[in-house]
Parts: C-alpha cells; structure tokens; sequence
C-alpha cells in the first residue's frame, strides 16, 4: 500500500474497507462484566505475588510502599476514568497518549503498555504452576508444562468469543473473591502481631524493616502487583455496551474492592504462622495460610485448589487485555497489521492473541532455565518487576496524557470528571517516574530490568525507521487527527508537540 497522507513526522498509508471488516469486535460487556474484569486482572495478586515485597523489604517496608502505591492508582485511576468515556477506543492508553500529545506519545504508552500485558500473564502462570504443584505433589520440573497447560486453555477461552470470556471472568472473580472471604474469616483467630516481624538484614535494619528503608524502595513493585493491571479496562470499551457510562463505574467499582481485599490479605497472610519471614519466599502463601487455619489434610489443599480460581481469573483477564492492547496497535500499524486479524466467525483478536502468549511462555522459559544470569531469585519476582517496568512507564505516559488532554482539548465531551483532576495526575505521575528509578537499584531483580529497557529501546527504534512511515488512520487515529485539527482551527498545525498530529 501506498503512502498517502503525511501528517507531522508520521504517514498514514490509504487501506480498503475489507482492512477494518477483518479488523472487528463484537460488544457484550456491561457494568459488571467490567467490575469483575478490573478486580479480576489484579485478584492473583492477593493470592501471590505480593509476598516477595516481604522478602523485599520487610513488613514495614511493604506495608509503606503499599500505602503510596494506594495513592498513586486513586489519582491514575481517576485520571483513567475521565479520560475512557471520552476516548472510547480499544486502543485504552495508546490512544490516551496518542490524542495528547501525537503519534510518538501514543507509542511510547502502548508499547510499556504491551510490554506489561505480555508478561503479566507468564507471572501469574508460573503462581498457577507453584499452586498445582504443591497441591498435586509434581516434581519441580514440571512446572513449565501446568504453565504450557494453562496458556492452551486460557488462549483457547479467549479465542473462543468475548461473551462466553466475560461470563467466565464474573463467575471466577466471585469464585476468588468467595475463596479469600473464606480465609480472612479463618485467619483472624490465628493473627498474632509477632508474626509480622523478620530477622534485620542491614545493620540499620529491625524486625519492621530488616533492609533497612531501602527496603520501602525494593518493595515498591511488589506493592504494585497489589493493583497492577486494573488500568486495563478502557481496553474493553469497543466490547462495551456502554463505555460512556459503564467504563467509569467499573474502574472506581473494581478500584474499592482491590483497596479492601490488598490490605486484608497483607495483613493477615504475613501475620499468621508460619508468618512473614516463610511467606516471603513462597510461590504459594496462601496455601501456607490455609494449612494453618485447616491442617495440611485433604481439607486445606482442596481449598488450595479452589484458590487457583484467583490465579486463574488473573491469567484470563490480562490475556484479554494483552490481546486487545496488541491488536489496536496493530490495526493502526504501529504493530505488524498481520497481527490484528481477528477470527472471522468469533470476532476476536486471535492473532494477538497467541502471539503474546507466546513470548509471554518463551520469557518464562528463558528465566528459569537462566540461573547463570539470574541467579536464585524466583522465576515469579523477576517476571513480576520486569512487568512493572513497562506499567509504570505507561502510567507515567497516561497521567501525562490526561494534563495535556485538560490543556489542549478542553471542549471534548468528559461524562465522568475525574475529582482529583491536575493535582491526582501530578501526583501518580511522581510516584510511578520515582518507581521507574527504584527498578533499578533493586541488585536481586535489576537484570531483568536492564533486559525490559533494551527490548524497550529496540522497539523503539522499529517505530523511528519503519512502522511510523506506515500507520493506518484506526478510529484512535481518527479520532486524535481530526479533533485535534478542530480545536486548532480546522487543520492548524500542531507540529509542536510530541510527534505532531
């Protein structure tokens, strides 16, 4: 295809109508289908995770770094909620960031972004592998095939057709939900302040905060997890039956649940035996949980099983959103076009979808059978802080987008307005920019880092030399080049800004 229309230090290639035919959605989500697809992509979290921010830093260390984090995702997720009714794309933060501040702040964000949904999944599979494992008994080494299994079913489901996903996410969300009610009750009983405590590291360190508060700064992105990914529902406003309406609801729904059910399990699953210094290093510490409140009998390990349902509707959730993230950068050809094909009966992104899973799976892989260069750390811990480098570059883009958004296009229609307005965004902003930096003064997980930063720039650089040459006017790109056009006039220029129009 030809190039047809230049537009700063983009172009737009001119495409057939059979182009976005083959490129279609179909919508089906409601207001509660949203909830549980927010509360959903985080609930793993709950179940594992978290606890390495113990390992990390300490009780202390965690529960002050889980205290900022809260503030961070309550002005991110504010911010979100004004900016998704009024963007209504699947595109979600590439199009945030695209109609901000142009073509090359779009990418910057979807890229973090894709980056963060691609890996997120292999996090929670290799949660889901330690589970089975130790309910079942399987040796070690078979881990990577419960992984293999998981992404088989879970792509499948996905492939499958949005309204049978999004009915699976609300009955696994409510299962999660169930199996964690059922261990607050148990655990209460059995909370003893002393359990909290761990052996000082550092010689400035105490039983609170055994590294130190250096240790606050190493469980940052731990506490993270505790919401990580709950940003991912304006991804579903092109499924939406009402995103104008719903989107909004679904994110500050979704946002209360996780704020009540984080801190619940941060307290009581580090506060029962066999308490914080053991549960810092499990792949399974609410299983830990569960044998302490029923016994190691049949009991606790069927309960163990039921809790995989929290892994499982993380696993689902976030492979919806890597899906949906990788085909709107493709249709607008940020991508390779080839990967927003979507199903021709199922409408949806199968393409993308597999192909996330795949490195997703093959990142996984690489880790645990890299010890040379990663040394002891978990497979888990490394995944998860090299997923958290690509959240909090895209939070800091979307916190960005919604200043600029306020700034250059005030007229367009915001039916939710976000209560912390400027001061909410600034003040995410700092916090994720500070969290980028601390990623990288962590030495038990920096090498994963540093391996996010050079996919990172090489992505880049596939921007600068082909694909910006060969964009594709997508509703997100429509929507950013004729309203930005509007508010300056009917087509001035806006060259000024990052990327141009």
């Amino acid at each position: 295809m030809a190039e047809t229309e230049k537009h700063g230090s983009v172009g737009y290639q001119a495409v057939p109508n059979a182009y976005f035919e083959k490129r279609q959605l179909k919508r089906h989500a409601r207001v509660w289908s949203l909830w549980a697809l927010g509360v959903g992509a985080v609930i793993s979290s709950h179940f594992f995770g978290w606890n390495f921010g113990l390992a990390a830093g300490g009780f202390g260390g965690m529960l002050v770094a889980a205290i900022i984090v809260t503030v961070m995702y309550f002005g991110l997720c504010l911010s979100i909620a004004e900016m998704s009714p009024a963007l209504p794309h699947t595109g979600g933060a590439y199009s945030f960031g695209r109609s901000a501040m142009g073509p090359w702040a779009g990418y910057v964000t979807g890229l973090a972004e894709s980056m963060e949904f691609i890996l997120t999944p292999a996090v929670v599979v290799v949660g889901i592998g330690g589970y089975l494992g130790a309910i079942f008994g399987t040796p070690d080494w078979m881990a990577p095939g419960w992984w293999f299994l998981s992404y088989l079913i879970f792509v499948g489901l996905n492939i499958w057709g949005a309204e049978m996903s999004f009915r699976f996410t609300v009955c696994i969300t409510f299962v999660a939900l169930a199996i964690l009610l059922v261990f607050y009750v148990g655990a209460f009983p059995h909370f003893d302040v002393e359990n909290l405590k761990m052996p000082a590291e550092n010689p400035g360190g105490s039983p609170w905060f055994p590294r130190g508060w250096m240790g606050i700064i190493y469980a940052f992105p731990f506490a993270i997890w505790l919401y990580l990914a709950i940003e991912q529902l304006p991804l579903a406003a092109e499924e939406s039956r009402n995103p104008k309406r719903d989107i909004p609801r679904g994110i500050l729904l979704a946002l209360g649940t996780l704020v009540v059910t984080g801190f619940l399990v941060l307290f009581l699953n580090a506060g029962i035996a066999p308490g914080a210094a053991v549960v810092g290093w499990s792949d399974e510490p609410l299983f830990l949980g569960l044998q302490t409140i029923f016994g190691k009998g049949i009991g606790a390990k069927l309960l163990a099983l039921a809790a995989v349902a929290g892994l499982i509707a993380t696993f689902h959730t976030i492979i919806f959103a890597c899906g949906r993230n990788i085909f709107a950068l493709s249709r607008a050809g940020y991508f390779p076009k080839w990967l927003s094909l979507t199903h021709p009966t199922r409408r949806t992104p199968h393409v993308a979808l597999i192909v996330g899973a795949t490195i997703g799976y093959a990142a996984a892989l690489i880790i645990r059978f890299s010890e040379d260069i990663f040394g002891d750390a978990p497979v888990a811990a490394v995944l998860l802080n090299m997923a958290v480098f690509g959240a909090v570059i895209s939070y800091a883009m979307q916190c960005m987008a919604f200043i600029k958004l306020r700034q250059k296009l005030p007229n367009i229609e915001r039916p939710f307005v976000s209560p912390l307005g400027l001061p909410g965004a600034w003040i995410a902003l700092v916090i994720a920019l500070a969290t980028l930096l601390f990623l990288f003064l962590n030495p038990d997980h920096n090498v994963g880092t540093l391996g996010m930063a050079i996919w990172y720039l090489v992505a880049l650089m596939y921007f600068a030399l082909y694909s910006r040459h060969r964009l594709v006017k997508s509703p997100e790109e429509n929507f950013a080049v004729e309203e930005r056009a509007r508010e300056a006039g009917r087509g001035a220029d806006d060259g000024g800004e990052i990327g141009g129009a």
